[in-house]
């Protein structure tokens, strides 16, 4: 499928934190895959809605309605990565956050596009009580995921079926978005699903290295807790969320690359 327009709803995975900076903004997966799409395609456009700390419904209100204004049949691709906040929640409620899922991907799907839906890393290679926990809501959330998918036709990318995942090196500092390898080899993921053309090595594992020692472990921990810890922490006193405020990165259809 030769692709004319991309539009990318969601939630800091799809505006791209934490990749390269870029002209003000995080550039992202999303970004590289419409580059890719854009190749010999003067007439391409992109759209990407995605704002951080987005819960499923606030995707669904503010991103969804835009997006299917724009859709103009099976060439417009549109990715819908959302829900991951949510299951992170200490309040999660399981049923709620699936159904909406389920509708609102139903409804992108009965728009005309193409549609591409994600499945979470449950296995983070984290050996904490969160991650523990985490996983185990990622299972059923995924387990929804692909259900969805497999009823409405929509492409599909599990990460859960490649192990390099695991390797934290592909997260950044904060300890919960991608750095730009990460970002990279997910938009090599999206494009591989799609049918394009990627980079052979895109799943080929970082070379092994050593754990850090004690001290430099010790020294991180208390760096990530004052510098991301403690902000995440106050945000969720004051009910506020890191995306309070912002806009999205392309919000009307941009001829790509700029």
């Amino acid at each position: 499928m030769n692709y004319q327009r991309f539009i990318a709803l969601g939630d800091s995975m799809t505006e791209g934190m934490t990749d390269e900076f870029v002209n003000g903004k995080y550039r992202g997966w999303a970004d590289r895959v419409a580059d890719s799409l854009a190749k010999d395609n003067p007439g391409f456009t992109y759209v990407n809605l995605a704002v951080r700390g987005k819960l499923i419904g606030q995707v669904a209100r503010e991103q969804v309605p835009q997006a299917l204004k724009l859709i103009e049949g099976k060439s417009t691709l549109v990715s819908f990565h959302a829900g991951a906040n949510d299951v992170i929640r200490p309040k999660y409620n399981s049923e709620k956050v699936i159904a909406e899922y389920t509708k609102t991907a139903k409804a992108i799907a009965a728009g005309g596009s193409t549609l591409m839906l994600f499945c979470v890393l449950e296995n983070t290679g984290e050996d904490t009580k969160s991650a523990k926990i985490w996983q185990k809501r990622f299972q059923v959330f995924n387990a929804n995921v692909k259900k969805v998918a497999d009823e409405v036709g929509a492409i599909l990318l599990d990460p859960n079926l490649d192990l390099f995942w695991q390797d934290r090196r592909f997260i950044s500092d904060d300890r919960l978005h991608m750095n730009a390898e990460g970002h990279y080899r997910a938009a090599q993921g999206v494009l591989f699903v799609l049918g394009k053309t990627v980079d052979e090595n895109w799943r080929k594992p970082l070379p092994s290295k050593k754990p850090d020692l004690l001290a430099l472990r010790i020294y991180k921990n208390i760096k990530w807790f004052i510098t991301f810890g403690i902000p995440w922490m106050s945000r969720r006193i004051r009910g506020r969320s890191s995306g309070d405020g912002r806009s999205p990165k392309y919000p009307v259809p941009t001829k790509w690359p700029l």
